[in-house]
């Protein structure tokens, strides 16, 4: 309310300027045209400001003042290449008539539009500039300058203004035919983006790599994704594989295949750990392809892929939905049929490879989303290693069975036999999988900022699908192959108070409970339409450069947050440490917060070019921008990972990435001021 009044104010007062005095106009347009090659050429629009007079930028807050546009209105015979390119040196400063931030351009405003046409004496562009002038004092009315390129219809060049349709204040026009000769306009700034900031081909200062002073800091802090943990995970993946129907039916009778083929049982046993090696050796080298095929780099923008996660979250509802008994998922015939074949025709380990493969095949419908999930997962991490080592604990696990009852003989006669409960664990992986691909939906969602799965959405969708798990457990659901039940097993029971109890535990989120247990899957806080919750840590930015400045005024360092609205450890930390009590504070009273998210596909108004390793990358998006600010300045590209940083842009502190102590993130924020403190002193 206060910047509308204000904003009232200033433009009536530069009416009643207007009405008892003269018209002022304090901006003047120019608009000229520069060949750059055959069949395209470069238009520029020159404002020439007077002093102590301010136009405002192409992007200014919402409830600011008019930002400046420029406005085609008819492109005849030629095309708008990219977006218009502001040339001149945006102006930053706090602005207390409209309590914000605004940024505008002082003495001259340059403006370049690039085009391409097929013949330069047809092209004719027309358009219009919208836009404010300002001073301490005053605003005037917004106002339009048209302007023309091109020749001119007849008679339209000595048109005179009428009554309904009052004269504008005009951009002087070049009528020549393109292409002209280069032109004389000064343009000494050096490019920005359309918001004014410095991007990494003509960078602001912020942006000089640190990687050398963070590393004599000291190493990041983490307690997350050690290679041991990616080794169980990958093992409790293979667990669940084991327990579908796509395996467990598979142990006994190949157990019993090496057993009676072999003329000894020593030969038999040694067959049998043969073949898990073989199993080991196959998925092992699936992840080393994995590695190699993309490196750490690629696996982690891959995590947070949107277009990635669309197709995961798809497969992981088709595999659902197989799952249920819609119907059935399987390779073709013809290769296991040939697997088999060659593990027939050939002797020695190399048969019982290809056996390993025809396992594989086989069992692809129920353990591929596992296999998917996991690499996903484990992609995050930014190890080379953790495809390897994950699917390393994923064949161990698959693999170890094989060779245990092959020792042991007698174990498979206490096996619980192939039936309907195998079935009822495909059901409940077909839920649990359900689940799941709202993670991967959500990533999508958040990325390109579509708003379909909000917070509150996501938790009902939860509570639903373990709610109807629950009622499935107890007998109250059945589909297509579910065997007849009489009654509820003590072990269906446990697990349906397990999955009805999360249900209910889901239920206060829909208010803004922080859902701790699982706040590592759902999406962030600031989705929610109605939160009850004030425990939240927010950032007061999302722009890099807009915090440094802001910080080099008031003399606050900055925490920078590189995260990922598929980042889940992101979410852990937000949900368990940045809301402990004594952190929220510390950050809250000493700190500039600033989140970038490195998987926003938010397009940037003009893409670029910069040169990373001896290649050239394409800056397309916000989170591009700062993904590669992350590599640039930091040497890091996984996330989370936090640092400190004085007015400056120097490292106070070591770099931070994930440990959910809360104790230990106070400490590391502590000794960054501790170090701000010393800066200030030595100044």
């Amino acid at each position: 309310m206060k910047k509308a009044t204000t904003l009232f104010l200033a433009l009536t007062a530069s009416l009643l300027i207007g009405a008892i005095a003269q018209i002022y106009e304090p901006i003047r347009w120019h608009v000229e045209q520069k060949a750059t090659g055959e069949g395209t050429a470069d238009l520029y629009l020159r404002a020439s400001i007077d002093e102590e007079w301010h136009l405002y930028g192409l992007q200014l807050p919402e409830g600011g003042p008019l930002a400046t546009s420029i406005v085609f209105t008819e492109v005849k015979n030629a095309q708008l290449v990219g977006e218009v390119k502001p040339l001149s040196e945006l102006h930053y400063e706090y602005d207390a008539n409209f309590d914000m931030e605004l940024n505008w351009y002082t003495g001259e405003a340059v403006f370049v539009q690039s085009i391409a046409f097929d013949q330069a004496d047809a092209v004719r562009i027309e358009g219009h500039v919208e836009y404010m002038a300002c001073n301490d004092q005053t605003c005037l009315p917004p106002a339009e300058a048209p302007f023309a390129i091109g020749h001119a219809p007849a008679g339209e060049a000595d048109r005179p203004s009428t009554p309904d349709a009052p004269a504008q204040p005009a951009v002087a026009q070049t009528a020549t035919p393109l292409p002209l000769g280069p032109a004389t306009l000064p343009v000494t700034a050096a490019p920005a983006d359309a918001a004014g900031n410095g991007t990494p081909d003509t960078p602001s200062k912020y942006w000089t790599p640190v990687v050398d002073e963070l590393q004599a800091l000291g190493e990041s802090r983490a307690d997350d994704f050690s290679l041991g943990w990616i080794f169980l995970v990958g093992m409790l993946g293979g667990l669940l594989a084991l327990a579908t129907p796509c395996v467990w039916p598979i142990i006994p009778m190949t157990v019993s295949f090496f057993l009676k083929r072999a003329q000894d049982k020593a030969r038999g046993r040694r067959d049998a750990v043969l073949y898990g090696v073989a199993i080991l050796i196959i998925y092992v080298g699936l992840g080393l392809l994995i590695t190699l095929l993309f490196g750490a780099s690629a696996l982690n923008d891959l995590s947070t892929n949107a277009v990635f996660n669309l197709f995961l979250f798809a497969l992981l509802v088709v595999f659902a939905v197989s799952f249920f008994g819609a119907f059935e998922i399987t390779l073709p015939a013809s290769w296991t049929t040939r697997m088999d074949a060659k593990a027939s025709s050939t002797a020695g380990f190399v048969s019982l490879l290809f056996m390993a493969f025809t396992l594989v095949l086989v069992s692809f419908s129920c353990t591929g989303p596992i296999i998917g999930f996991l690499l996903v997962e484990v992609s995050g991490s930014g190890s080379m290693l953790a495809p390897l080592v994950g699917m390393a604990g994923f064949a161990v696990a698959l693999a170890v069975p094989f060779s245990l009852f092959a020792f042991f003989p007698t174990w498979l006669k206490s096996l619980p036999k192939s039936g309907g409960w195998l079935n009822r664990v495909k059901v409940v992986l077909a839920f649990v999988e359900l689940a799941f691909s709202l993670k991967f939906l959500s990533v999508a969602d958040l990325a390109y900022g579509w708003g379909l799965l909000d917070r509150e959405v996501f938790i009902v969708l939860w509570a639903v699908i373990f709610a109807l798990l629950g009622f499935y457990l107890l007998g109250k659901l059945r589909f297509p192959h579910d065997t007849p039940s009489e009654h509820t097993g003590v072990g269906s029971a446990l697990l349906a108070t397990v999955s009805l109890a999360f249900a209910l535990y889901l239920v206060p989120g829909l208010w803004g409970a922080p859902l701790k247990a699982v706040s590592a899957f759902l999406p962030p806080l600031y989705t929610q339409d109605f939160n009850l919750n004030t425990q939240v840590v927010e950032a007061d930015f999302t722009d890099f450069d807009e915090a440094m400045r802001q910080a080099e005024r008031t003399g606050k360092p900055v925490m920078v947050d590189f995260s990922g609205y598929g980042c889940v450890n992101c979410r852990k930390m937000e949900a368990k440490v940045w809301t402990d009590p004594r952190v929220m504070d510390m950050l809250e009273r000493n700190y500039l917060l600033v989140t970038l998210y490195v998987d926003d596909k938010t397009p940037l108004p003009a893409p670029y070019e910069v040169e990373e390793g001896g290649r050239i990358r394409r800056i397309r998006t916000v989170g591009d921008q700062w993904s590669y600010l992350q590599r640039h300045k930091f040497g890091s590209n996984a996330q989370p990972f936090y640092v400190l940083l004085a007015p400056d842009g120097q490292p106070l502190n070591r770099s931070y990435a994930y440990d959910e102590d809360p104790a230990k993130f106070l400490d590391w924020l502590r000794e960054g001021l501790e170090r701000m403190e010393e800066v200030r002193g030595k100044r």
